[in-house]
C-alpha cells in the first residue's frame, strides 16, 4: 500500500494496484437524514462506501452540507434542497435509494430523478437490490 500522504502519478496508481483505466460515474445517494440524525448519518456513510466499492463516485449531500448549512433554518434547508441537492442530482448518472423507509425528502428526490429520467435503483437495509 501507499505510505500515508503519498500521491501517486495516475499511471503508477494503475500499475501499483493492478487497476484498469475505467470511468467511475457519479451516483446520487438517497437515504434518510432527519429524525435519528446520528444513526442516519452512520448509515449514509455505509451506503456511500457501498456505492464507492461498486466503482462509482457517491454524491451524498447530507454528509457534507449539514457541516455548514443549518437544517433547522427554513431558508437554508430549502436553499440546500432546491439550489444544491437537485443540481447535484442532475449531474449524476443514477440515483440509488437506500433503506426500508422512504422519507418525504427522499420522495421529492425520487420525483426529481423521475422527471429527469434518471435510472433509479433501490437497496434495502442489507444493501440487497430490490426491483
Amino acid at each position: 500500500m501507499a505510505s500515508d500522504g503519498e500521491i501517486l502519478d495516475y499511471k503508477d496508481l494503475l500499475n501499483k494496484f493492478n487497476l484498469t483505466d475505467e470511468f467511475y460515474p457519479l451516483v446520487y445517494v438517497c437515504s434518510p437524514y432527519r429524525g435519528n440524525i446520528e444513526e442516519n448519518t452512520r448509515k449514509a456513510r455505509e451506503y456511500s462506501r457501498f456505492t464507492f466499492e461498486k466503482k462509482n463516485i457517491p454524491i451524498t449531500p447530507h454528509l457534507l452540507y449539514p457541516q455548514f448549512i443549518n437544517d433547522d433554518d427554513l431558508f437554508e434547508r430549502n436553499i440546500a434542497i432546491h439550489k444544491i441537492n437537485y443540481v447535484l442530482l442532475g449531474l449524476c448518472k443514477e440515483v440509488w435509494v437506500f433503506g426500508d423507509v422512504i422519507t418525504e425528502g427522499m420522495k421529492r428526490e425520487i420525483s426529481v430523478a423521475k422527471k429527469r429520467k434518471k435510472p433509479i435503483r433501490y437497496f434495502n437495509h442489507d444493501l440487497k437490490e430490490e426491483s
